[in-house]
């Protein structure tokens, strides 16, 4: 991934935004609906620390979330 493109998404999902999880690929993943706090975004993913404990991050070309 581009330097730039990654910019662009840590300034769209910068730490602190709030999500709500729509679905996940995998067989660890939180419940649909669970609340999560972004705090990193990397190459392909996006950090998140889960109201469960879980810190699993979201792929972005597979997971679906929404910022709430």
């Amino acid at each position: 991934m581009e330097d730039k493109i990654l910019k662009q998404l840590q300034k769209k999902f910068p730490k602190g935004t709030r999500v709500k999880l729509l679905s996940m690929e995998d067989p660890q993943a939180p419940p649909v609906g669970t609340i999560g706090e972004v705090w990193g975004v990397e190459k392909d993913a996006i950090r998140v620390k889960w109201e469960n404990g879980s810190d699993l991050s979201l792929i972005l070309d597979l997971d679906s979330f929404r910022v709430i």
